[in-house]
């Protein structure tokens, strides 16, 4: 009996040893693409059974490659690099994982606060060039009573919200889609974007990618924070144009970024970011924990085993 074939767009994990294991009821023969180009991804995967994917992109063009695919897998929450109508098109279900990693970005994303808030990194960079002065780390504003602006009130956020509560501040969302009884459950105020971002002292972003959403902080967003305010980007770089948020710091309409994501990864040479005393940068390990890699691993071959056995997937991604 021939075994069923996994292809494999693109990975990042050290070892596909708890995909595997999460497999191996449905017998899998793994193969993994040489690269993320769509003739590399196609070579291993136009007669495979499933089809794993981190980063790649699988677009139409792959997607109409794919001869035998049943189910399309992705290795993480958000799923833009998947052409998900094309899939439902064909007939192929596609997986993910939302909520392997929310204590993670949470984390992160509370990191993230603390340290601008605290001006943290700044000070230590201070330190290191051999300047110990309070002076030049003024003004920093006490945590409690602050508020805390949440663009999105989904699992990450939700995951946030106490923590940010714990140091007493305040946390308001936008949310057009969570519930009201969410909002009411978890102590946070449904407000409109515009008056999020003119009441925060600090707006993390935890925004889906769409159309709507890309670059939806750029200069109008930003004239309209308060100048002693902080962004936060744990979910999606597009979703903050850098050239008007580096115009936005050099003006003074507010404080300082905290980004774990950035439009181009790794950055560019000319990007305006880097090299800031008023921005963080993390190279997109705010999902990254051990424990999580392995969450995710099994999550995602789990459902995916699931559909090829007949199953229901626990996490499907809902067509568009």
């Amino acid at each position: 009996m021939a075994r069923t074939l996994i292809a494999v767009a693109d990975t990042v994990f050290p070892s596909l040893d708890p995909a595997r294991k999460a497999l191996a009821r449905v017998d899998p023969e793994i193969k993994i693409a040489e690269d993320a180009s769509v003739d590399k991804i196609l070579a291993v995967a136009a007669d495979a059974d499933a089809l794993l994917v981190t980063y790649g992109q699988i677009n139409a063009e792959v997607i109409a490659g794919l001869n035998n695919c049943k189910v399309i897998g992705r290795f993480g929450i958000g799923i833009d690099n998947i052409d998900i109508p094309a899939a439902t098109k064909k007939g192929i279900t596609v997986t993910y994982a939302p909520v392997y990693c929310l204590d993670e970005v949470s984390d992160h994303a509370m990191a993230l606060l603390l340290s601008m808030a605290r001006k943290v990194t700044y000070a230590d960079k201070l330190v290191s060039g051999g300047r110990w002065e309070m002076p030049a780390v003024t003004p920093i504003f006490r945590l409690k009573g602050r508020t805390l602006g949440l663009v999105g009130l989904g699992n990450i956020p939700q995951a946030l919200v106490p923590k940010a509560q714990a140091f007493g501040i305040k946390v308001i969302a936008v949310d057009p889609y969570c519930p009201d009884e969410v909002f009411k459950k978890m102590g946070v105020e449904k407000v409109e974007l515009d008056d999020m971002l003119g009441r925060s002292d600090y707006v993390s972003v935890h925004a889906p990618l769409t159309p709507e959403t890309e670059k939806m902080f750029n200069a109008e967003a930003f004239k309209k924070m308060k100048s002693t305010a902080f962004l936060i980007n744990t979910a999606r770089g597009p979703l903050v144009d850098i050239d008007d948020l580096a115009a936005a710091l050099d003006a003074g309409e507010l404080a300082g970024a905290g980004l774990d994501v950035l439009p181009s990864e790794p950055p560019d040479a000319n990007n305006p970011l880097v090299g800031r005393d008023d921005v963080i940068l993390t190279p997109h390990t705010g999902f990254y924990s051990e424990d999580a890699l392995l969450d995710l691993q099994t999550t995602v071959a789990s459902d995916v085993a699931a559909v090829l056995s007949g199953e229901a997937p626990k996490y499907p991604v809902k067509p568009r």
